[in-house]
């Protein structure tokens, strides 16, 4: 715990006084009450019992004084509150590979299966939108807090050839922030072109991204990335190169892997292909973004990630001002100070 006022704590050094002076203040009744038989019978009628009692009031009243001393120096701590992500988007491989039947029934419904479990824990205000990729990334639904148009959109998925997780991330981007220009355009190759002959990023068919202040990654806390995919990127954006973009808008981009990572020949249909799951690029991402990579081996696995994903999006951590549970903490002691010394001696402290 930390202080934004900590020089109030040096008066906390005045509570040892108080004991004393409360010690002192005892031994001078104890003395006055010799002197007097009577008020020394009165004493010893009391008992023990109602000797202690009388120590209560004040000792509470001490406490109280205590958590009014630490309210003052307005303490902070680390403590779970609501989270204010408001926009998740499911950027979600559509690739061949995800046929693969290693997790079962195959990787496709395994993964579809668990985020449509996602999408019913998350609080109805949270706005979710749906990307697929695969050779090129597209909006299958635009963020909505309508959870049947979103289940709708992950049962039409179509699988295609190519895995282009950086598309899928600048895509992601794009309708996280629909009014910046974010295009693919705008990375890699094509863009590096452009800018060598010259030629205008609005007279090559895209609007020009616009001009905007990086941030620190990580710190845009209205909404976060999550892409699943089971292979290596195989076209399209640099995915580093995309997340840098995410983390210099603040974007949290967590990532899940599925599948082999060792590296696999599927077959089906015909045709093969060799597909490895390429963690390292997956684990750079969530660093570059200050998210997280998961893996899910299995479909278990997968329903696992997706519900500590639920609870750490809509939850999070944050450094608070606690001052007012000390004040609240002080008045209620003081007022049970009152109450019991009125109760017991029919008048405060």
């Amino acid at each position: 715990m930390t202080f934004l006022w900590p020089q109030f704590l040096w008066f906390l050094a005045a509570v040892p006084l108080l004991v004393l002076l409360y010690v002192w203040l005892l031994r001078r009744k104890k003395k006055l009450a010799l002197r007097y038989a009577s008020l020394s019978i009165v004493r010893e009628a009391m008992g023990v019992r109602q000797s202690v009692r009388r120590h209560f009031p004040p000792l509470l009243f001490l406490l109280a004084m205590v958590a009014m001393l630490i309210a003052a120096a307005r303490p902070m701590a680390v403590v779970v509150l609501p989270s204010n992500q408001q926009t998740i988007i499911l950027a979600m491989d559509v690739s061949g590979s995800m046929r693969a039947a290693d997790v079962q029934p195959n990787r496709l419904v395994a993964a579809q299966e668990a985020a449509k479990a996602f999408l019913k824990d998350l609080p109805r205000h949270v706005k979710v939108g749906i990307v697929a990729f695969a050779g090129s990334a597209n909006v299958a639904q635009l963020p909505t807090t309508n959870r049947e148009d979103l289940v709708q959109a992950i049962d039409s998925f179509q699988l295609q050839r190519a895995t282009a997780t950086g598309n899928a991330i600048v895509v992601s981007l794009a309708t996280l922030f629909p009014d910046q220009g974010i295009d693919v355009s705008n990375f890699g190759p094509q863009a590096a072109s452009n800018r060598q002959r010259g030629v205008p990023l609005e007279q090559s068919g895209k609007p020009p991204p616009k001009e905007f202040t990086p941030v620190a990654p990580g710190s845009y806390t209205s909404a976060a990335i999550i892409m699943l995919t089971d292979g290596q990127r195989t076209t399209g954006v640099d995915p580093l190169d995309a997340a840098k973009a995410a983390a210099e808008r603040g974007v949290r981009v967590y990532t899940v892997g599925i599948g082999t990572v060792d590296g696999e020949t599927i077959g089906f249909e015909g045709w093969s292909m060799r597909v490895r799951l390429d963690e390292e690029t997956l684990k750079a991402i969530a660093n570059k973004t200050q998210a997280e990579y998961y893996y899910a081996g299995t479909a278990a696995d997968l329903t696992k990630v997706y519900n500590t994903l639920s609870s750490r999006l809509t939850v999070e951590k944050k450094e608070t001002e606690i001052s007012a549970l000390f004040a609240l903490g002080a008045a209620a002691l003081a007022l049970l100070s009152a109450g019991l010394s009125l109760l017991w001696f029919n008048r405060i402290l």
